[in-house]
C-alpha cells in the first residue's frame, strides 16, 4: 500500500488529526479526546487506510504525552516539527485563518515534504526519571528566587539598611528574619541575646550576622506606616524561602542518586565541571543516546553553542548565536565549561588562549563549551572517561 502521513495537532483535552496521501489529498480528518480508547480507534482507522504511515506532532511531551506513548508502543514511525516552524510554515498555505483542522494539515504535509525532521523514540525509564526530578527542581529553584525577591521588596520597604547587610541566599539570614525583622526589635535584643538565640538555632558565626543586623539597627531609628503587616509578610516569606531550601536539598540527592545508578554516570561525570545534577540535567535532554543527533556538531547546535551563519550577498563570516537550541543542554554545556576554567588545567589554558586572541568572556565560554562538547561525545561514544593526562606511548 502506498505511504500516508498523518498529522496531529496537539491540544490538552482534544487533538486533531488529519491524514494525507502521496499527492497531498486529504484521506481524514478528525478531532478525538486525549483519552486512550479514542485515540485507539483512531489509530485503527489511520492505519486501514495504510499500513506504512508516518505520524508527525508539534508537542513532543506534556499533553502528548500519552498520543506518543500509543504511537511508539504499536511500532509506528513518529517525527517531531516544531510549533514554531508549523506557524512560519502556515503562511505559505492558502486562507488567512487559524485553525486545529489547518494546523494538522501542515503538520502532515510537512512531514510529507521534509526528510530532516526529528524522529521520536522511546527513552528508558532512568530518563524521564531524570527529567521529571529536574523539571521539579527548576520549578522549586523559580519558586524560591520569586519568593526571594518578594523578601527584599518588603524587606526595603521598611528596613533597606538590613536588606542590604543580609545575603538571602543563605540561611542564617532567613533564620534572622523568622525572629527580628525591625530595626526598634533588633536594638531591644541586644548583641548577647541576639547571639545567643541564633546559636540556639544553629546559624554560623551569629556573632557576625548578630553585628550586622545590630549595625544596620542603629543606621535606622524611623518607623515606617505599615511596617507591623510587613513584618508578617516578610515572617512568612523567610519560613517558605527555608521550606524551599529543604525541598531542593532532598531533590538534591534523589537526582543525585538516580543519575549514578545510570550506566553512563561515570563517564559524563569524569569530565571536569559536570557533576550530578549537571549529568543528570545532560541526561535528561538526551538521554544519553547520541546516534539520535548523528554527529557532535548536532548536539552542540541543540544546545546553542555552535555559532550560526547569517550570510547574505556580499557579507560572509557573519556568525551570530542560534535563536532556536534546548536551554537546559545550553546551561550544562555553558555552566560546567565556567566551572571547569577554575578546576581543570587544560580548559583554563584553552580559554586564556580565547581571550588572548581578543575574546571577549562569554565568547571565550562559549568556544570552551563548544569544544568541550566534541569531548564528552567521544567520551560517551568510546565509553571511556575523561583523562586529564594523555597516555605516555613508549617507541618500539
Amino acid at each position: 500500500m502506498a505511504q500516508i502521513w498523518a498529522g496531529t495537532d496537539i491540544g490538552k483535552t482534544h487533538h486533531h488529526c488529519v491524514v494525507l496521501d502521496a499527492e497531498g489529498k486529504r484521506l481524514l480528518s478528525r478531532r478525538v479526546l486525549n483519552d486512550e480508547p479514542e485515540l485507539l480507534a483512531l489509530l485503527a482507522d489511520v492505519l486501514a487506510l495504510g499500513e506504512d504511515v508516518v505520524w508527525a506532532v508539534d508537542v513532543a511531551d506534556g499533553m502528548a504525552g500519552l498520543w506518543i506513548s500509543v504511537l511508539l508502543n504499536h511500532g509506528q514511525q513518529l517525527v517531531y516539527i516544531p510549533g514554531l516552524a508549523v506557524n512560519r510554515a502556515s503562511a505559505g498555505y492558502r486562507g488567512m485563518g487559524k485553525t486545529d483542522a489547518k494546523d494538522a494539515t501542515v503538520i502532515a504535509d510537512q512531514a510529507r515534504m521534509r526528510r530532516d525532521l526529528t524522529v521520536l523514540r522511546p527513552d528508558d525509564e532512568h530518563a524521564i526519571e531524570l527529567r521529571v526530578l529536574t523539571n521539579r527542581r527548576t520549578d522549586l529553584t523559580a519558586d524560591r528566587t520569586r519568593r526571594i525577591n518578594r523578601l527584599r521588596g518588603q524587606l526595603t520597604s521598611i528596613f533597606p539598611a538590613l536588606e542590604r547587610a543580609l545575603d538571602l541566599g543563605n540561611t542564617g539570614p532567613l533564620i534572622l528574619l523568622t525572629g527580628y525583622q525591625t530595626p526598634a526589635a533588633l536594638r531591644r535584643t541586644g548583641r548577647s541575646r541576639l547571639e545567643t538565640w541564633l546559636r540556639n538555632r544553629k546559624v554560623r558565626t551569629p556573632e557576625a550576622l548578630a553585628e550586622a543586623a545590630l549595625e544596620a539597627a542603629e543606621r535606622q531609628h524611623t518607623a515606617v506606616p505599615g511596617e507591623k503587616i510587613t513584618t508578617q509578610v516578610i515572617h512568612t516569606l523567610a519560613k517558605e524561602v527555608m521550606s524551599l531550601n529543604e525541598q531542593i536539598t532532598e531533590i538534591d540527592k534523589l537526582i543525585a542518586a538516580r543519575f549514578r545508578d545510570h550506566e553512563l554516570a561515570e563517564v559524563i561525570e569524569s569530565m571536569p565541571g559536570i557533576g550530578p545534577l549537571m549529568g543528570a540535567e545532560f541526561l535528561a535532554a538526551t538521554a544519553g543516546d547520541m546516534s539520535r543527533y548523528g554527529t557532535a556538531d548536532r548536539l552542540a547546535s541543540l544546545a546553542g553553542v555552535a555559532p550560526v551563519p547569517r550570510d547574505s550577498g556580499n557579507v560572509s563570516g557573519n556568525l551570530h548565536r542560534p535563536r532556536r537550541y534546548h536551554r537546559g543542554l545550553q546551561r550544562v554545556f555553558y555552566t560546567s565549561a565556567l566551572i571547569s576554567i577554575r578546576s581543570c588545567g587544560q580548559s583554563r589554558r584553552f580559554y586564556e588562549r580565547k581571550r588572548a586572541e581578543g575574546k571577549r568572556h562569554t565568547q571565550a565560554v562559549l568556544a570552551l563549551a563548544r569544544r568541550r562538547v566534541n569531548v564528552l561525545w567521544a567520551l560517551i561514544r568510546d565509553g571511556k572517561c575523561f583523562q586529564h593526562a594523555l597516555p605516555v606511548t613508549t617507541a618500539a
